[in-house]
């Protein structure tokens, strides 16, 4: 079961994983062992992910998501299937802990009056500068 917070328990049947050939160096065990990890989550038809989660979810993570509704990501950092399994798992974990809570609205705030004054003292004070470069034709 991977547990994100009380609401979110999204358990491990619902993720398949297929393992491949790695790319890079690794000499001939790269050529002969399937180290790399690729997992398969259905997101949109996942019955433990709530509404507003799985929307939040969709629209963040769009790219890599396919056509048919299905999360796809894979891991190949370490030299056994095992651990890169694990890590496509926590990839998961730390993508649902992002989308997990509602974002915060945003307050328009007003800049203060010594805030614009500083700002204008600024521009006027680099224009004179710039102005006193200026040579006389």
């Amino acid at each position: 079961m991977l547990n994100i917070n009380s609401r979110i328990q999204v358990p491990l049947s619902e993720l398949h994983f297929t393992f491949s050939r790695s790319s890079g160096p690794g000499g001939q065990n790269v050529n002969k062992v399937n180290t790399k990890a690729t997992l398969r989550w259905p997101v949109v038809g996942s019955p433990s992910l709530p509404d507003d989660v799985r929307e939040r979810f969709l629209s963040r993570f769009r790219n890599r998501i396919t056509s048919e509704g299905d999360l796809v990501m894979a891991s190949q950092r370490f030299r056994d299937a095992g651990r890169n399994a694990g890590d496509c798992v926590e990839k998961l974990r730390q993508m649902l802990t992002a989308v997990a809570s509602p974002p915060k609205p945003r307050k328009r705030t007003k800049p203060s009056r010594a805030s614009i004054r500083r700002r204008l003292a600024d521009k006027r004070k680099q224009s004179e500068k710039k102005h006193s470069r200026g040579g006389e034709w």
